[in-house]
């Protein structure tokens, strides 16, 4: 069994749900290598996260954005507010979602489902590029 870590920094991305499947792929060539394994996907973030979800229709990440402003809006009472309006909202949004996510790998390849992909989520308006670690761990071919 071998492991490789790498960490990327993701190109700046306005508030929002951004596919990032192909970012993670370019940065991790020894993916296919492996026969099978197991792919963890960290941010090193407190106001933005990650979500595996449908990647072939674009009106389900802009949804997932509405709803999210839904559960955790700017307008609430926070005490948290040094950062500006949309900080406190984006820390609770990244609790919700997470932080992490992982995804099995057989035979060189992510094992995601026909619809899905990897998400950043960037829940504040005005972010630098945001860093993930990448942890690959599994049998090589």
């Amino acid at each position: 069994m071998e492991w490789v870590q790498r960490r990327i920094q993701l190109p700046a991305a306005r508030k929002g749900l951004h596919p990032i499947t192909g970012h993670i792929t370019e940065a991790l060539p020894e993916l296919a290598e492996f026969a099978v394994g197991i792919l963890q996907v960290f941010i090193q973030h407190t106001s933005a996260s990650l979500t595996i979800n449908e990647a072939a229709d674009p009106d389900v990440p802009a949804d997932l954005d509405r709803l999210f402003d839904h559960l955790a809006p700017e307008t609430f009472p926070y005490r948290h507010t040094i950062e500006g309006p949309d900080d406190m909202p984006g820390h609770g949004k990244a609790s919700l979602f997470g932080s992490s996510v992982s995804v099995p790998v057989c035979d060189g390849r992510l094992a995601l489902g026909t619809w899905q992909g990897i998400f950043l989520c960037e829940h504040r308006r005005r972010a630098s590029g945001r860093y993930v670690v990448l942890t690959l761990f599994g049998r090589r071919r």
